[in-house]
Order: structure tokens, then sequence, then C-alpha cells
């Protein structure tokens, strides 16, 4: 109920200081750079360093990149089919084919499947959610975000130059060895900020005027994080893990999150269909909170 409440009450502050006109124009671009540079890899640094990877949970963390895989499918046929312009194709690529894993993710693993189920969310989260964002992720905002050709070298400049993905590597490098106390704490608690800065960002951002020209793309975008993707998942990935079913039900139920506030993020940095990426946050995540009780229901009784 406090992640409900967070959530809930960091995304209508942003929506207040809009209407109040409290914060420059500028703001929302200095948040989203907050998260990028500070928040983000400051959670990486946190929870990568202390996963313990297992033989069994290879599978999990492969997860979002096969729905990233299956999302970029999706939406680039539909974005030639309907005509959609390369930033909202882009756009719906990041916010459908990636999930919010982790702030909206554990809690409502910790709610209907108990918190020994955590530290597997944490690695599908990690391994999963936030290494596609840092390394497939920005090779597919970096794409859409141009209206011509972009070269492979610059593209790799990029995923290098992506301060998460840097971060990454080092949390890698540094598992053998055990962080000191108060960078323990300094790191837990720069990460702690991301979701109250990105969803005033959101909030800020969010204007519900623009869902009657967003609409069509909106409701395509979310059908997909929601149903169409998390049964494509389950499809492929239930011969494989049928004789685990714990662990099935719960790497598909993280598919089943709503869009990824993290991919929202950059894609706005990217300037990939701003208006659209808020809607897609603003609206998928309370979106969520209703089918995620259905998805839970649905495991369960196959």
């Amino acid at each position: 109920m406090n992640n409900y409440l967070l959530l809930g009450a960091c995304f209508l502050l942003g929506i207040l200081l809009r209407r109040l006109q409290r914060l420059p124009d500028n703001a929302a671009a200095a948040l989203n750079g907050f998260v990028v540079h500070i928040s983000l890899p400051a959670l990486t640094l946190t929870y990568v360093h202390g996963l313990h990877l297992q033989s069994n949970l290879i599978l999990p963390a492969l997860m979002a990149w096969a729905m990233f895989g299956l999302g970029c499918g999706f939406f680039w046929l539909a974005g030639k089919i309907f005509g959609f312009s390369r930033s909202t194709t882009g756009a719906l690529m990041l916010t459908g084919g990636l999930a919010n894993t982790s702030f909206v993710g554990l809690p409502m693993i910790d709610t209907f499947y108990g918190p020994q189920f955590l530290g597997l969310g944490i690695l599908i989260d990690q391994l999963g959610s936030y290494f596609v964002l840092s390394t497939l992720g920005i090779l597919v905002a970096s794409i859409y975000s141009s209206g011509q050709g972009i070269s492979a070298r610059m593209v790799i400049r990029r995923i290098l130059l992506f301060v998460p993905f840097q971060a990454f590597i080092l949390a890698l490098l540094l598992m053998p060895f055990d962080y000191p106390v108060w960078l323990d704490e300094l790191l837990k608690r720069l990460g702690s900020t991301l979701v109250p800065i990105a969803l005033v960002s959101v909030g800020y951002q969010l204007q519900l005027s623009q869902v009657r020209g967003k609409a069509f793309a909106l409701t395509l975008g979310l059908v997909f994080k929601l149903v169409v993707g998390p049964v494509l998942v389950l499809l492929l990935f239930a011969p494989l893990m049928w004789n685990d079913r714990p662990i099935l039900n719960v790497t598909v139920f993280e598919a089943a999150m709503g869009p990824m506030i993290g991919a929202s993020i950059v894609a706005m940095d990217h300037e990939l269909d701003p208006p659209l990426l808020t809607l897609m946050v603003g609206v998928g995540i309370p979106v969520s909170f209703l089918t995620l009780p259905l998805w839970w229901h649905l495991l369960n009784v196959l």
C-alpha cells in the first residue's frame, strides 16, 4: 500500500506543479537528466553488485530480452501497417516492450507471492529489464530518435557513454568486493530517488487532452504490454520451465507489469514522442493495478 501511495502522490504532485506553474519550462528535462545520470546508476550499482547468480535463474533473466525483442517486432510491424512516425514507433518499443519490474514489480511480487521471491524479482529487473534498457534500449532510442540513418559507431558510442550501462559493468567488476557501509547506504539513498523524481517528471508532462490524438497508439501499446506480451512470454517459457512452476509464474507476472518508468525517461531524453510516453506510463501503471490480480489468478489456475 505504501508503494501505491508513493506512486500516486508523486504522479499527482507532478500534475499539480505544472498546473501551478511552479517549475521552469525545462524542468522535465532536468528531472530526467538526474534520473539517467544519478538515480539509475546508483540503483544499478546497489542491486547488481549484490546478485547471487544460479543456473536455474538464467531463463527468468532472459524474459525481458525476449519480451523486448517481441515488442520491437510487434511495434515495427504495427508502425508499418498504421503509418506511425519513427518517434511514435520507438516510444512504443521502449515502453511497450519493457516492464516496470522493480518499483511496481517488487511490491507486487511481495504482495502476491511473498518476500521469498523478491530476489528473483531483483534478478529479472537488473539482469533483464535494466540491462536491456542499457544496451538494446539505448540502441533503439538512438535509431528512432533520428529521421535519418545512424552509424554503428555512433550507436556503440552512445551505449558505452550511457551512464547506467557504465554502472552495470562497474557493478559486475565489483561483485567480489564488499562495499563500505557508508557507500552502500549512499547508493541506496540515491537510487531511491528514481521513483519520486521520475513520476513527478511524468506527471509534470502528462496532458490528458493529448489522449485524443494518441488514443489508438496508446491502446495498442498497453494491450501489448499488459496482455499480448505476457501471453507470448508464457507460451515461450512454459515448455522450458513447467517443472519449476513458482519461478515460471513470477517470471510471467513480472512480464505483465505496467510500462517501465526508466524506459520512458530514456525515450524522453531522445525525444521519442513525449506525449505518448507520458500517457503510456501515466495510464499504463494504474491500469496494471487492475490487470495484475487477473494474471495472478490465471497463473494459479493453469
